[in-house]
């Protein structure tokens, strides 16, 4: 099966390379329907194809977002439709985001949570860090290009979220402190819901209109109810009998109360209580929602026990679908900023790593633990931005940024991993420093999502 998967892989290599040929041709010419889908297969056989290259495989994931990004460029209106289904729909885009951040969630443990107690300044320091530097700098690099309000609004967004799992997945890579990382971005992930939206209301307010509470419960609902749902999972997995009895009384109860909103238990929440009132039921269903799906998959993972080996490919699909859509919502702004919010991303990604890593020396940490901090500051969490810019109905000017920033800090990202494991800060040999971080990462998620999401 492996012997087929790679020589599928190099057929795709060659074949795009013949793609290319047509590209070019189609364009000499002037005939766009042959130099159209000659780019968007290009695109997308290469990114089969580059799995063939050893040395470029952890990049597949990148090559996938650019194929995103070219077909939403070559067939935007075709890629913004099903029939007459809106393919930006909102009730779409919050499944998408809570499928993207569940599969992310998955990659968690509650073990995560423990470091806390042995890193307890690293982490203030690294969440201070991560929540002051990138909105800031965001907010100072839309004064310097002048961006239309709405993509400015993006660039403090992607600036404003949490970081997310790969900037664990880079410290692994990169031999750093992995139990900070793992630290800091668990609890800036639950801090998210308070902070992003006051970041954005600070920074962003006079830009778009921002709701605090109304954003707040959107991050609360693509956020931490999946995740919630990931880690309930996680707990099953060595729970007592007692503890799992007592999750799947729970579980019955949150599946009674929903099928008694969908038989009209809504409509009547909806004629009784205040809006205030309502915004917290609407909250407290989701809660049970996140108990029901938490339970059902452990069920399905007891059975199928690769299912969790999986879940980063469908994570991988959600944040491909936000930029194939959101580039095909936003062509026409990309064809007027692409060049300069590219050069945006990089100037905000590469601030981040800087300033990251030497305000966290400053700030007393010890070299290890602030090129760990180096990641947590400088990647953001991509899919929870884009997800926001759909929940506000702005996918194709405030999700713009996300589009763009994302391939660049998965691309730099890898390149400043691979470049401090090569440059490593103490003298073990190679097998001790492999013992060591086993034993940190003894939950399978962060090695295999080195493979899956990088």
């Amino acid at each position: 099966m492996g012997a087929t998967v790679k020589k599928l892989r190099g057929l795709c290599l060659l074949g795009s390379a013949l793609l290319f040929m047509l590209l070019l041709i189609g364009m000499l010419l002037d005939m766009p329907s042959l130099w159209q889908p000659a780019f968007v297969g290009t695109a997308v056989a290469f990114a089969i194809g580059l799995g063939a290259l050893p040395a470029l495989k952890g990049y597949q994931y990148t090559a996938w977002i650019i194929a995103a990004v070219v077909a939403g460029m070559v067939y935007p209106t075709q890629l913004l439709y099903w029939g007459e289904f809106d393919l930006r729909n909102t009730w779409l885009i919050l499944l998408v985001v809570q499928m993207v951040m569940f599969g992310m969630g998955i990659q968690m443990s509650l073990r995560d949570f423990t470091g806390l107690a042995t890193t307890g300044r690293g982490v203030l320091i690294g969440l201070l860090c991560q929540f002051s530097i990138m909105p800031f700098m965001g907010f100072m690099l839309t004064k310097f290009f002048g961006f239309d309000d709405e993509i400015a609004a993006g660039i403090i967004l992607i600036g404003s979220c949490s970081s997310g799992l790969a900037s664990n997945v880079m410290v692994y890579i990169a031999r750093a402190n992995l139990v900070l990382s793992v630290a800091v971005t668990a609890m800036a992930t639950l801090l998210a819901p308070f902070i992003t939206p006051f970041m954005m209301k600070l920074l962003a307010g006079t830009l778009v209109e921002i709701k605090f509470i109304n954003m707040m419960l959107e991050i609360i609902k693509i956020v931490l109810v999946p995740i919630g749902a990931a880690l309930l999972h996680d707990y099953l997995k060595k729970a007592s009998p007692e503890g799992r009895r007592a999750v799947n009384f729970i579980a019955l109860f949150c599946l009674s109360w929903l099928l008694a909103l969908a038989l009209g238990g809504w409509n009547w929440l909806d004629n009784t209580l205040s809006p205030a009132g309502l915004k917290a039921a609407e909250i407290f269903s989701f809660m049970t929602g996140a108990a029901v799906v938490g339970v059902f998959y452990h069920s399905l993972a007891t059975r199928f026990h690769k299912l969790d080996g999986f879940m980063p490919y469908v994570s991988m699909f959600g944040i491909v679908y936000f930029t194939t859509v959101t580039t095909a919502a936003g062509r026409d702004n990309l064809l007027q900023v692409g060049f300069l919010l590219f050069l945006a991303a990089a100037i905000h990604n590469t601030a981040g790593y800087v300033l990251g890593y030497w305000f966290s020396r400053l700030l007393g940490l010890d070299k290890n633990s602030a090129r760990s901090m180096a990641f947590e500051v400088g990647l953001q969490n991509g899919g929870m931005a884009s997800g926001l810019a759909g929940t506000m109905g702005k996918l194709g000017t405030v999700g713009l940024a996300a589009a763009v920033f994302s391939p660049w800090m998965n691309i730099s990202g890898s390149i400043l991993a691979n470049y401090w494991r090569r440059h490593p800060l103490f003298k073990e040999t190679e097998i001790e420093q492999e013992e060591k971080m086993e034993e940190i990462a003894q939950e399978p998620a962060i090695p295999s999502a080195e493979k899956k999401v990088v």
